[in-house]
C-alpha cells in the first residue's frame, strides 16, 4: 500500500488534459436540480443530512465572504460522533459544510422555479466546485455514494488495469451526466479535479502528523490538518 506522501506525489502529476478527456467521454452539465445540496434518503428510510467536506481555510473564506461565524459555515464531520446525555459527543476529523433544520446544506436557495442555486457560487468549497467527478486515489474522498460511471486515466489503461481503481475519473449520481460540455468547461472543470486531489491528501497528511489523541469528555473534539479544534473553530 502506497503512502500518503507517494500518492500526493501521483496527484501531483496528473496530467489536467488527460483528466479532461476523460471529462468530455462521460458529459456533463449542471441541470440545477439541487440533488447534491440537499439532504436525501438513506437506505434505512432515515432522511440523512446533506455532507460535504470543508478544508479550514475554504471555512475562513466562507467566514470572510458571508459575514458568518465558523459553526453558522461547517460543522464537525459526524461520522465517528455519538449522541450522549447533552448532545454529539467524541472525536472526529475534518469539517462538513452546515445544513439547515432540512438537512440542506445551508448556502443552498432555490428560485421561484424551484432551480436550485448557491448563495456563495464564487467562492463555494472543492468538492462542489468539482462535483459529480473524483479522481480515485489512496487518501482522495468518494462524495455521495459510489461511483455510476468511471474512465481510465492513460497511465492505467497502458498497464492493462480495468475496473474501478485508482487511475480512474469517476463519476456519481448526478441527472446531468451524459450532456455535452466544452473543452473550455472541461479544462476548468479537470484543474479543480487535481486541485482537489492534492489538497485532499494534503489535509490527510496534515491530520495524521497533527493528530493528538485526546479525552473527548462530553464535547465533540475536531481533529483538523491544523490541529485539536472545538465545534466552533477554536483551538482546543
Amino acid at each position: 500500500m502506497e503512502t500518503l506522501e507517494a500518492e500526493l506525489g501521483r496527484a501531483r502529476e496528473l496530467d489536467v488534459s488527460a483528466l479532461a478527456d476523460a471529462i468530455e467521454t462521460i458529459g456533463f452539465e449542471c441541470t440545477r436540480c439541487g440533488a447534491c445540496c440537499k439532504g436525501y434518503d438513506g437506505e434505512d428510510g432515515e432522511h440523512e443530512p446533506h455532507t460535504a467536506t470543508v478544508f479550514p481555510d475554504e471555512v475562513r473564506e466562507l467566514e470572510g465572504a458571508t459575514d458568518r461565524e465558523w459553526r453558522d459555515v461547517a460543522r464537525p464531520m459526524p461520522y465517528g460522533l455519538t449522541e450522549g446525555d447533552d448532545g454529539l459527543e467524541g472525536e472526529t476529523f475534518e469539517w462538513a459544510l452546515q445544513t439547515d433544520a432540512c438537512g440542506d446544506c445551508t448556502f443552498y436557495t432555490e428560485d421561484d422555479e424551484g432551480r436550485g442555486a448557491c448563495q456563495v457560487h464564487d467562492d463555494r468549497p472543492l468538492i462542489c466546485e468539482t462535483y459529480p467527478f473524483s479522481v480515485a486515489l489512496g487518501g482522495t474522498s468518494q462524495p455521495m455514494g459510489e461511483a455510476v460511471d468511471s474512465v481510465a486515466l492513460p497511465a492505467q489503461r497502458a498497464a492493462g488495469e480495468t475496473g474501478d481503481e485508482e487511475g480512474m475519473i469517476r463519476a456519481h449520481e448526478c441527472e446531468g451526466l451524459g450532456r455535452d460540455i466544452s473543452r473550455e468547461e472541461a479544462e476548468e472543470l479537470a484543474g479543480a479535479l487535481k486541485e482537489r486531489a492534492v489538497r485532499e491528501l494534503e489535509e490527510a497528511i496534515g491530520v495524521r502528523d497533527s493528530y493528538r489523541p485526546v479525552d473527548a469528555d462530553g464535547e465533540v473534539v475536531v481533529h483538523d490538518s491544523e490541529g485539536t479544534k472545538r465545534r466552533d473553530g477554536t483551538p482546543r
